[in-house]
């Protein structure tokens, strides 16, 4: 803000002038604009804005330029990085700065602005993860007026330093000072330095009045706190200065707006656990949202600030264990029922139901979960509840305020679920005139005049106590100061209340999906319908907008999941069950003039399935003939087609079935599946189906017989497309992409944004996510070094996560255990050590791994809480293959992991408590405050950590003693 209102006078129709004052640096060909409110300003519209011009200071390049405005102007205003038309490039994140000039300002005097630029990172203390939750302050702040000089500016020489720096993390009777150079910031000395006031929103400010002469041309400065204590904190980096033209009068005065206090970068830890893996006393069969307040103390006891979550909405579509697959969402805005609490329904239980939630309890605590058990009896006892007291609850204020709120949503999730169960299926095709939604069908549906209208309430029902719920123990973690972190699934379930209610903003007719990666060789198919961006963006994105509403109400930071699909997604035809044969959309092709002109021409040859002969005899044996004369017709001489009825992925899944119901197959169905499949990906180009004259390079095409039976000519031509396609043609349109759609998520919420960015990531991914300040994620073993089998955790950005394993892989102790030769490598290269490797992950390794990473300089450390417990030897017991959580090969994996440890168990785990405590303070992160008991017993409080240590610079190394097992004795690190 440039000025808050300190001055008085009088005031006269003289315009003032205003000039801008910005250091930035900027590419050849880019221009920097300020653009605001108001007409002077461009009303917005950053062609009108006003061009600066660039002036090189020292080191610096000054962008500056002037207007004239009334001296009882105001408005807002942002900087944009523009090209020689003035497109915008890049623009500021976070909020408008504002511009009032003071009061009773004179008439022809000057003001000028000394700006920084807005980074993404600027506006994450702002963030409710931190303002809410991290720096949540249990004393509050008075927002103080700073004294006015006005009256003192009459002398010669004399003008007003304004004074503003943002500084979150504010303790207790502390203050921010200003130090520097001059007598009037007290020469260095804290104690005659100048106090800032607390001006709200984490902005503290002071004016201070100067003289030209009391400083040289260019005089240095610092911020500071300072506590009643003398607890004493300065800046870190290097002096911050204020420059003065000595041969130009000095403006009258000067605003600078000086970002962030620049302290030692915060960093943090947390733990990661799916909902349905929590396992506690109270539970039935599954973690219950209220499990979340004993998980939320278990995490602040361990020194964590985060618990963080797979999705958590209903996923109930098909009424069976695939339901168990949490990114495939039944809708959005629904909460999964089987989070559900049955026994904080009401406080008044019939006795019999408090016997039948017993017996179940008892019925249900498996190893693993019981999808379809576990949700009906859930559902079957919480339908007893409602019939006791839906009027009551009902009826109740709290319903309907909640309702009220909600019902946008709320009424077609309930309509969809009672066509669901009327119609046997989820696939709205199929509902006759329901199968078009609209609002007066819907209205109709959920009248209280309705014969069914109790199963309309009793989804309302569910719904609301699921809302209650998980409030409660989102509420109970921000006073825990412990951050509830979310996530956002890339897509929905094309059967979903979502398609259902907006068809338009989905192409019905794609499958979503992966390339290969480290995840699959073979790429993915998700299933998920794609987006239809251009449609999303006639309304500014206001599904996606909503969601993210939503998501707010619960968790203060949320996980982009796939954020790759922001900027391009794998878009496969909506007839493909596997994930090789895509495109990216969206994309730039190879049109057919361009691959005349390289001397391509048979673009049948290329793009369809090419089968010879000797393939299939090779391939499928002596059954060779009954393949050719089931499923391919002949082609050319030695080649042949697939079969009309069979020439798609679906279309030979079906036929093989029907053959295998008849008993007519000669080996297995899958393996006869897989081999046709790969017949049918046996191509070099993808023709678009959608304009014929447009083509896609297969992913990894060198590895089809169809590319390495090519003359070297068209070899080295595709070659060259190929990688052109994949890694060069498509940046700038991609970067686009992300920056039209990425935006419109992160202005929606007030909530923390962490991006999976794993897979093929583009080059222009990481520049945008740090241009918007989006947190990444780095798991060790998948390097984002392309020279790297390890990555190196010292060496990983701040504005990263990092963890040693997530829930798409297998976990610490799984990955060491699956392969003998990779674990040399890394017992070499990263522990350091020549020695064998032991076979199992023993607590040592688990140790070395997870300080690496606490230790990194990443933002975050979070932790699968499988990994954590293979600190204790007691909790190795479990087959590790046993707790991974998905198999991203299997689309159709069960998700049913539960712990095999109660939290109440964990809680009572003092050792296990005091070793992740340890790993977390030894590495400087932040803690939430708790009150613990020494060894003697003695109560003592400890309070938050802010975790300003530098992290490790070096990549600690440990040895181990070996006995002649080769199994490891107590370790010993070298540092």
């Amino acid at each position: 803000m440039a000025n808050l209102g300190l001055f008085s006078g009088t005031k006269t129709a003289k315009s003032v002038n205003v000039s801008f004052r910005l250091p930035y640096y900027t590419q050849w060909g880019q221009s920097l604009l300020v653009c605001g409110s108001e007409r002077v300003l461009g009303s917005w519209d950053v062609k009108k804005g006003l061009l600066l011009s660039p002036v090189h200071q020292g080191e610096e390049l000054i962008w500056g330029g002037s207007i004239s405005v009334p001296s009882e102007f105001s408005g807002e205003y942002s900087y944009y990085v523009v090209d020689d038309k003035k497109s915008v490039l890049r623009w500021e994140m976070g909020k408008k700065r504002k511009l009032v000039l003071p009061e009773g300002i004179n008439g022809g005097e000057h003001v000028e602005l000394h700006d920084l630029w807005q980074a993404g990172g600027d506006a994450i203390p702002f963030r409710s993860a931190f303002k809410d939750v991290i720096f949540r302050r249990s004393w509050g702040l008075n927002i103080e007026r700073p004294l006015g000089i006005q009256n003192k500016l009459d002398k010669e020489g004399r003008f007003v330093v304004h004074f503003k720096i943002c500084c979150p993390d504010v303790e207790e009777e502390t203050s921010v000072y200003v130090i520097g150079s001059t007598a009037k910031l007290g020469q260095w000395k804290v104690q005659d330095g100048l106090k800032l006031n607390y001006a709200g929103d984490s902005v503290w400010q002071a004016d201070a009045l100067m003289q030209k002469g009391d400083f040289p041309i260019k005089y240095p400065f610092e911020y500071c706190k300072y506590g009643k204590a003398g607890n004493f904190s300065l800046e870190t980096g290097a002096h911050r200065d204020l420059s003065i033209d000595s041969s130009k009068v000095p403006p009258r005065y000067i605003f600078l707006s000086d970002g962030m206090m620049r302290e030692m970068p915060w960093r943090g830890a947390g733990v990661a656990l799916p909902m349905f893996s929590v396992r506690s006393e109270a539970d039935l069969g599954v973690g219950e949202f209220l499990d979340l307040k004993l998980l939320v103390d278990w995490a602040v006891v361990s020194g964590f600030h985060l618990v963080q979550l797979l999705p958590i909405n209903d996923t109930s579509v098909h009424g069976m264990w695939w339901d168990s697959y949490p990114y495939s969402s039944l809708s959005v805005f629904a909460l999964h029922p089987l989070y559900l609490r049955v026994e904080a329904l009401s406080e008044n239980l019939p006795e019999t139901i408090k016997k039948e939630i017993q017996e179940a309890r008892e019925q249900l605590d498996g190893k693993d979960v019981d999808y379809e058990a576990t949700l009906a009896t859930k559902l079957s006892i919480a339908k007893k509840v409602f019939v006791q007291e839906k009027d009551l609850i009902l009826n109740s204020r709290s319903f309907q305020k909640y309702f009220s709120e909600n019902e946008q949503w709320l009424k077609p999730y309930a309509a969809f679920c009672f066509l669901r169960d009327f119609f046997e299926t989820s696939d709205h095709s199929q509902w006759g005139r329901f199968s078009c939604f609209t609002e007066k069908k819907v209205e109709k549906l959920v009248s209280k005049d309705s014969l069914h209208h109790d199963i309309i309430r009793f989804h309302y029902y569910i719904q609301f106590h699921l809302h209650t719920q998980l409030t409660e123990a989102a509420e109970y973690a921000r006073k825990k100061g412990v951050i509830l972190k979310g996530d956002l699934p890339i897509g929905v379930d094309r059967n979903s209340v979502d398609t259902w209610v907006y068809p338009n903003l989905f192409r019905m007719n794609t499958s979503t999906g992966a390339p290969p990666d480290y995840f699959d060789k073979n790429g993915q198919n998700w299933g998920f319908p794609t987006y239809n961006w251009e449609e999303m963006s006639k309304d500014n994105y206001a599904w996606w907008r909503a969601r993210l509403t939503q998501m707010a109400k619960y968790f203060t930071a949320y996980r982009i999941d796939h954020i790759l699909g922001f900027f391009r997604i794998w878009e496969l035809p909506e007839h493909a069950m596997t994930g090789l044969i895509g495109k990216f959309r969206p994309s730039i092709p190879l049109s057919k003039e361009e691959l005349e002109r390289e001397g391509i021409w048979d673009f049948d040859r290329l793009s369809l399935p090419y089968i010879r002969q000797e393939f299939v005899q090779e391939t499928f044996g002596a059954s060779w003939t009954f393949i050719v004369s089931n499923f391919l017709n002949d082609y050319q001489k030695g080649r042949y087609v697939f079969k009309e009825d069979c020439d798609t992925e679906k279309k030979i899944a079906s036929k093989l079935k029907m053959l295998a119901e008849k008993s007519m197959l000669l080996e297995s169905e899958d393996k006869i599946r897989r081999d046709l499949f790969d017949l049918l990906k046996n191509i070099v180009l993808i023709r678009d189906p959608e304009d014929e004259s447009k083509f896609y390079p297969r992913f990894n095409l060198e590895d089809t017989s169809s590319f390495q039976d090519l003359d070297d000519h068209s070899k080295n031509v595709l070659k060259r497309l190929y990688y052109d396609y994949y890694f060069q043609r498509q940046e700038n349109l991609w970067r686009q992409n992300a920056l039209k759609t990425l935006p419109a998520l992160l202005d929606s919420s007030d909530m923390l944004a962490c991006g999976e960015d794993l897979g093929l990531i583009p080059a222009c991914v990481h520049p945008v996510m740090q241009e918007l300040g989006l947190i990444g994620l780095r798991i060790q073993r998948m390097s984002s070094e392309p020279d790297l089998e390890f990555g190196i955790p010292s060496q990983y950005s701040y504005m990263t996560v990092c963890a040693p394993s997530c829930h798409d892989c297998s976990t610490l102790r799984a990955w060491w255990e699956e392969d003998e030769e990779r674990r040399c490598r890394y017992f070499k290269n990263v522990v350091g050590s020549d020695g064998i490797p032991p076979s199992r992950c023993v607590p040592e390794i688990a140790h070395f791994v997870l300080r690496q990473h606490v230790e990194a300089p990443s933002m975050w450390a979070i932790f699968p809480l499988q990994d954590l417990l293979g600190l204790k030897e007691e909790y190795t017991t479990r087959p590790a293959a046993e707790e991974t959580i998905n198999d991203p090969t299997n689309p159709k994996h069960y998700w049913r992991y539960r712990v095999h440890v109660t939290l109440e168990s964990l809680m009572n785990d003092k050792e296990l408590i005091s070793s992740i405590k340890g790993l977390v303070r030894g590495s400087g992160r932040s803690r939430p405050s708790v009150e613990e008991t020494d060894e003697q017993g003695n109560q003592e409080t400890i309070v938050m950590v802010t975790g300003k240590h530098q992290a490790a610079k070096g990549q600690e190394k440990i040895s181990f003693e070996k006995q002649l097992t080769g199994v490891p004795r107590p370790e010993t690190y070298v540092l």
